[in-house]
């Protein structure tokens, strides 16, 4: 369950890389692409924080070991939102901006 729980963490922080380069196909912004890949961030979090939850203190990894407290564990949470806010808030005011101004 370990692997499992590791290997689908690292397949959707792959899948959030590549819809997020996808979702901005020849200079536009293709926002179910883009939201696809907010949601796969936001599933990297969770099994993340669900490997925390099961394996924190077990000595299974020493990342995991870290999250021994509640409160350390919501911080996976906490840290998944702001960089989904971050990454949203860089879009809508750097990039978007950039691409109607080249269409221009």
């Amino acid at each position: 369950m370990f692997y499992l729980l590791i290997a689908a963490a690292l397949l959707f922080f792959i899948a959030h890389v590549t819809l997020l380069f996808m979702a901005f196909p020849k200079s536009q912004l293709n926002s179910t692409r883009y939201l696809y890949s907010h949601v796969t961030l936001w599933l990297t979090g969770l099994v993340v924080f669900c490997l925390a939850l099961l394996y924190s203190g077990n000595g299974q990894s020493g990342f995991l070991d870290y999250f021994d407290t509640q409160a350390k564990k919501g911080l996976i949470l906490a840290f998944t939102v702001a960089l989904s806010l971050t990454a949203h808030t860089i879009v809508r005011t750097l990039i978007l901006p950039m691409m109607r101004k080249n269409q221009k």
